[in-house]
């Protein structure tokens, strides 16, 4: 399983949930991470709104925005919301 993490150099935000992402341990996903400076309509749609994290449907076309963490939330708890919005995915996918 993919998961995106909109982002741009310089964000506090961004770089402490990607360290926390990173923590994870044995994660059941893919980072990655794209920066938002880099293409005109990743800006235009996340300039206001980052860090944004999305799961990709197992077509590998689209997108499903995940809800966004609290800055605050420990690796575990970040865990745990991840494992729950991803297993729901997939199971959505199956259907």
């Amino acid at each position: 399983m993919q998961l995106i993490l909109y982002s741009k150099p310089g964000c506090h935000l961004c770089e402490g949930l990607q360290e926390k992402l990173e923590q994870i341990p044995n994660p059941i996903f893919e980072l990655e991470i794209r920066d938002i400076t880099t293409r005109e309509d990743w800006f235009r749609a996340y300039q206001y709104e980052i860090p944004v994290l999305h799961v990709v449907k197992s077509n590998g076309e689209t997108e499903q925005a995940l809800p966004r963490p609290s800055p605050r939330a420990s690796v575990q708890q970040l865990e745990q919301m991840l494992y729950k919005y991803l297993a729901n995915s997939e199971k959505n996918n199956a259907e």
